[in-house]
């Protein structure tokens, strides 16, 4: 019944990245950092090149994927896992260096970060 449970979270994490990078870049969230419209005024928000944007995105899908394969592939879960809780850990800093925004907008990166962190543990304490 546990496992139901890491498998969903699994699934939520990679839909949640899906949602935001595939179907909604381009719309404005209560999220997105000082007042940006889109992932492409968020990331210059943050002072980050364009290649940043399409790289963190690339990166994401890729991992999202993997932690979805991971359901029939479990070799892939834990590096997926931590490498997702990386990025959202660099998701919150930018969060919290934008001035006067508030630590609202920091919530769906940590909790993904927590959930990433979540499966990653108990894929590995699986494996021992």
């Amino acid at each position: 019944m546990f496992e139901m449970s890491i498998i969903g979270a699994q699934i939520l994490i990679a839909l949640t990245i899906y949602s935001v990078w595939l179907i909604r870049p381009g719309l404005e969230t209560p999220y997105r950092a000082a007042g940006a419209r889109n992932l492409k005024e968020e990331f210059a928000v943050y002072r980050l090149p364009l290649w940043a944007l399409y790289s963190v995105g690339a990166a994401k899908i890729l991992l999202a994927t993997a932690l979805v394969a991971g359901i029939w592939m479990s070799d892939l879960v834990v590096p997926a896992a931590y490498g997702m809780a990386v990025l959202m850990v660099v998701a919150v800093i930018m969060h919290l260096r934008v001035k006067g925004d508030s630590l609202m907008r920091a919530v769906p990166a940590a909790l993904m970060l927590m959930l990433s962190l979540f499966v990653a543990l108990w894929h590995q304490k699986a494996w021992m």
